[in-house]
């Protein structure tokens, strides 16, 4: 069976429990590939500020770290956990260390390459921090790139959640 939406998929807490994305039925989902020695890294700030401003309302921030970019993310899911809470606060859920691209890559990643391809078409991500906004149906609404603040994501977020 093929995915068909976003609720398919499974992958594993950054504390190394299962977590099913099936239990976000309904919410608009921010996923993030992460990293934490990034010259993006501080867009964890504003991904945290996303998360506060507009959990109540339905917004579930994920992050996903990947040490594929530069080898910015070399730590255990345990120093990284450690790292996003102390430096930047970081209370949205994350995500065990995947890969994003490639053979090995986690099979969300791979839905969500193929439902919103990036520039010209390519489905590779390209770096950290690249994200994708999906709604309440489960579906991909919208690719952005790693410089696109999360700031910048609030008029689409402020639409998803009102759909």
């Amino acid at each position: 069976m093929a995915e068909s939406s976003i609720y398919d998929f499974h992958a594993l807490s950054i504390e190394g429990k299962p977590a099913d994305l099936a239990s976000q039925r309904g919410k608009v989902l921010l996923i993030v590939n992460t990293a934490s020695a990034c010259g993006y890294t501080p867009q964890f700030q504003g991904l945290e500020q996303l998360w506060k401003d507009y959990a109540a309302r339905g917004l579930v921030v994920i992050g996903f770290p990947s040490n594929e970019f530069g080898g910015q993310d070399p730590g255990t899911n345990d120093e990284i956990a450690s790292f996003c809470e102390l430096n930047y606060g970081v209370s949205f859920p994350m995500m065990a260390k995947v890969k994003v691209n490639g053979k090995g890559a986690h099979p969300l990643w791979q839905w969500l390459k193929g439902e919103k391809p990036g520039l010209l078409g390519t489905e590779l991500i390209k770096w950290n921090f690249t994200k994708f906004l999906v709604g309440r149906n489960g579906q991909v609404l919208k690719r952005y790139a790693p410089g696109d603040e999360p700031e910048k994501l609030r008029a689409d977020i402020e639409a998803a959640l009102g759909a």
